[in-house]
């Protein structure tokens, strides 16, 4: 496989979780589902379940968009993924690759309004990345936990803007 090959597609693939990560934060749900397969493919996010993407999608839509008390956004999230090792594997010897796996370090926060609570968490994604409709998607992400940490916010101020989904936006201009 060339060089240049395994670079570029290394790069999209790294863009890929980014956009997926962004969109979890930005409470995109058709952000999110455009970051997997059209069919098929396997998540499994640990305590919220193993699943398919459209099913995934319906349990981040109750998540993500829940409302608080207050009427904003009941859960703040912040995903940020680093460490990627990523494998591309070969499509033949005149092909581009067309398959490759992953594992990515989360460092994760979450505050949840209505509970109080902020809760900061690791884990482990192992993912598989196929090529489809001339782009890199997600065939499976399954997530392994590692250690958390939920305190209360007792007197703590949590600030917000104003959220209104724009469907999309947290991949807008993605190119994978």
């Amino acid at each position: 496989m060339q060089y240049e090959e395994e670079r570029r597609a290394r790069e999209a693939i790294e863009q890929l979780k980014y956009r997926y990560w962004r969109a979890c934060d930005a409470k995109d749900p058709d952000g999110f589902r455009s970051c997997f397969v059209a069919t098929g493919g396997v998540l499994d996010f640990g305590p919220l379940g193993r699943t398919d993407p459209d099913t995934m999608v319906g349990i981040f839509r109750q998540i993500a968009l829940a409302t608080a008390a207050d009427g904003g956004p009941r859960i703040l999230d912040m995903h940020h993924g680093f460490m990627p090792s990523i494998t591309i594997e070969s499509g033949g010897p005149s092909s581009p690759p067309n398959r490759a796996t992953g594992t990515w370090t989360l460092q994760f926060r979450q505050i949840d309004r209505d509970k109080g609570t902020e809760t900061l968490s690791t884990g482990e994604y192992s993912d598989v990345y196929v090529i489809e409709d001339d782009r890199w998607v997600m065939a499976e992400c399954l997530f392994t936990p590692g250690w958390s940490i939920t305190r209360t916010l007792d007197e703590a101020t949590v600030t917000y803007p104003e959220v209104s989904v724009v469907p999309g936006a947290a991949t807008e201009g993605a190119d994978s």
